[in-house]
């Protein structure tokens, strides 16, 4: 079998940023306790490292005692709990990726000039979250084009579009183009999803044509992986999701000649590395 792995597989630069900043305040010998404020970047195992390091997780920022110190997850958090945190004398180190906290800044300059933000998104994600406290009150959240086709929008008002910075970036340019037809004079976008996104995405569908399947490395609850899986399922290619090497079905993987391997932006080099090995082998 012939393994082509993606260059571009594995930590982007706000993942390795986050942990950075988690590891320096693990060695720094400060006897405080340390916690992550949800889970600094979405995969198990990386989360299970710093577990045993004794790092806490805590899922609220009511679960943080007072003058203990958190790092603030990748995703990013709404300002007004940041705020509460500073407040209650608890250290706050940001460790939000600097893409997303652009993000977050570019949409609080644009909601203050009195335009609501339609905002292509995950609803339930940190990151959504995080960026819906910069955009005042009538944000409107949609996962997908059918979605947003659905929802009334005002030609009076005043508009303005942004994405989660995970988001495909295809499927912005389309939804750009529904508004230009919907409203006069169309809508203003900013540009927030993420280079490195964009970059692993065009990687995967590159390598989708040139393999009869690719296995997508990461965490089952990381949106750009999950999307990875999508754009490669867009093109008509096979695609084998999968935490660790453990998760893969050697029987399953055997009638392919060609096999692709990527990974989301969460995924620790250690784990590409097992799976490649594994392929190799087969």
């Amino acid at each position: 079998m012939e393994v082509v792995r993606a260059r571009l597989a594995g930590f982007c630069m706000g993942v390795g940023l986050a942990l950075k900043k988690l590891d320096a305040l693990l060695e720094d010998g400060a006897e405080r306790p340390t916690f992550m404020l949800g889970p600094i970047i979405h995969n198990p195992q990386v989360l299970e490292h710093y577990a045993a390091r004794g790092v806490e997780l805590a899922k609220t920022s009511g679960d943080l005692p007072d003058g203990s110190r958190v790092v603030i997850r990748a995703h990013g958090i709404p300002r007004h709990e940041e705020q509460a945190l500073l407040e209650r004398g608890v250290e706050v180190v940001d460790a939000t990726c600097p893409k997303v906290k652009r993000a977050q800044l570019l949409i609080g300059d644009e909601a203050g000039t009195g335009r609501t933000l339609l905002l292509f998104g995950e609803d339930d994600h940190p990151e959504v979250r995080g960026l819906l406290s910069y955009a005042g009150p009538d944000a409107f959240v949609f996962e997908t084009r059918e979605e947003l086709a659905q929802h009334s929008l005002d030609p009076a008002a005043s508009y303005f579009l942004a994405a989660q910075t995970t988001q495909d970036r295809q499927g912005f340019l389309r939804i750009q183009q529904d508004l230009a037809m919907r409203l006069p004079g169309g809508v203003p976008a900013l540009e927030t999803i993420c280079d490195a996104t964009r970059l692993r995405q065009d990687e995967a569908i590159r390598l989708a044509g040139q393999c009869d399947c690719v296995v997508v490395a990461g965490g089952k609850a990381s949106g750009n992986t999950r999307r990875l899986s999508q754009v490669i399922e867009a093109v008509g290619t096979s695609t084998v999701l999968v935490e660790t090497v453990d998760d893969l079905n050697s029987d399953a993987l055997l009638q392919y000649k060609r096999m692709g391997l990527t990974a989301g932006a969460s995924t620790p080099k250690s784990i590409i590395d097992d799976i490649e090995a594994y392929l190799r082998a087969l």
